[in-house]
């Protein structure tokens, strides 16, 4: 292989084992500010003995996101050196807001969250748990501007190569930025929900259940069942934006080699990039047309219109099928499951033990539909770094490819170890219960009932 593709899969990589922790920690603290709202309005334990374990999934995910992200972070260096050179006016502020919202503001308050209650009042520790909560959300706004402009570049001029910023609005708000944050955070909140829901359900078929589970569980498939039409929604119009900006993107994601009228929405295919057809298709007739041009004749541009500035079609084309199917599936699951749970009266022990071995396997669902909308994403822009303006092959460092590619193999051994060891550790938690988690008591400070 030679060094660009090597250096690609090596970043992939990262941001691959990246990506899992932020997309659980963004609205997983969201979630532990809803726990503690209800601990104060209620003063039912139970939901203190969520927040406290929910708390320390949070700080364990946090760990792993920062860890990861500054591996990222050296990469720009090491495998694109020239992106920096060339769009560091527009990338090095944007990062730099990041990390002021990521290790300012949700490390320090993160502190609180884990060691302060009963050293600081109800309200400061309150407060803490909202801090971190808009931290990550911030942290997500600044490096999805990044991102999106990258996508769908605005407000800057080319001088001497180089991209000077003319306006940051139009940067930070560029044409898919709304889309792909809203499309994000909706991501992140359903990955939380089938997380809770999963090991909700893990616990009660392992009989570890404790006083918070059947809220927990409760807790998720509400927010499943509530997210998923608007992720739907959301990816439409998200579909629609990629139609008008990145149309060879969307040209892969559908599988249309020449620009068509009544193009179908194929379910299965096998695209065969040297025939330039898809082999085995099963489709839909003039679904792809009625979708994104809302008319059954509506025409798509297909990729022979862009030769030599599309990207591979196989990746980007199952990539995205594998995200909507895992979509389709935590509609079913959230919306059975959460009719099930009330036609049980809100009895966890009475729900049907193949739902719950269902809704454990669906666990970490929202890391596979994140991976692969992102591949989509990253994938579906090539072969530029910056959409038609810069292309990847211009930026790549000069790196040996035998050393890409040791460098590659120890990423994938040590990234292997750490999120087997992420998934032990959460499962083990799960099965140790409320009270052998909680922190040491003080005098005065609330405990937990926990259910024998």
């Amino acid at each position: 292989m030679d060094a660009l593709l090597l250096a690609r899969m090596q970043f992939a990589a990262n941001i691959t084992f990246h990506i899992l922790f932020p997309t659980i920690s963004i609205a997983l603290c969201w979630v532990l500010l809803f726990f503690r709202l209800r601990w104060l309005r209620t003063q039912d334990s139970a939901w203190l003995g969520a927040y406290r374990f929910w708390t320390k999934v949070f700080a364990l995910t946090f760990a792993l996101g920062v860890v990861s992200g500054i591996v990222m972070s050296f990469q720009f260096g090491t495998n694109w050196p020239g992106f920096m050179e060339r769009a560091g006016n527009v990338a090095g502020p944007l990062l730099g807001y990041e990390v002021l919202t990521a290790f300012f503001l949700e490390a320090t308050f993160l502190g609180v969250m884990l060691f302060g209650h009963g050293r600081v009042s109800e309200r400061v520790h309150l407060l803490a748990t909202a801090l971190v909560a808009f931290g990550t959300t911030m942290s997500a706004f600044w490096i999805l501007a990044l991102n999106s402009w990258m996508q769908t570049p605005a407000g800057v001029e080319l001088r001497d190569g180089a991209f000077f910023v003319t306006s940051w609005w139009e940067v930070i708000f560029n044409p898919s930025f709304p889309y792909r944050l809203t499309h994000m955070l909706l991501a992140s909140g359903l990955t939380v929900a089938f997380l809770l829901s999963g090991l909700s359900a893990w616990q009660l078929l392992r009989r570890q259940a404790n006083a918070s589970t059947p809220k927990v569980l409760r807790v998720g498939l509400t927010l499943g069942a509530v997210l998923i039409p608007l992720q739907i929604a959301a990816g439409d119009l998200h579909g629609l934006n990629t139609l008008e900006h990145q149309p060879a993107k969307l040209a892969a994601m559908e599988g249309v080699w020449r620009t068509e009228r009544g193009a179908p929405l194929l379910l299965f295919a096998w695209p065969d990039e040297a025939a330039r057809e898809n082999r085995y298709a099963v489709g839909i007739p003039k679904g792809a047309s009625l979708i994104l041009r809302h008319s059954t004749d509506g025409e798509i541009r297909g990729l022979a219109e862009f030769e030599g500035a599309h990207p591979p079609v196989a990746p980007v084309f199952w990539a995205f099928r594998v995200m909507v199917g895992m979509g389709l599936l935590m509609l079913g699951f959230s919306w059975a499951g959460l009719w099930l749970y009330r036609r049980r009266a809100w009895v966890a022990e009475r729900l049907p033990r193949p739902l719950l071995w269902g809704l454990s396997g669906m666990a970490f669902s929202g890391w596979v539909a994140t991976v692969a909308g992102w591949y989509v994403t990253e994938i579906g822009r090539q072969p530029f770094i910056v959409y038609g303006l810069l292309r990847t092959s211009e930026v790549a460092s000069q790196v040996p490819p035998p050393q890409i590619a040791l460098t590659l193999a120890m990423y994938l051994t040590l990234y292997a170890a750490l999120l087997v060891s992420y998934v032990a550790v959460l499962l083990h938690m799960a099965g140790k219960g409320e009270a052998a988690l909680a922190p040491p008591r003080r005098p005065g400070q609330p405990g937990l009932e926990v259910n024998a």
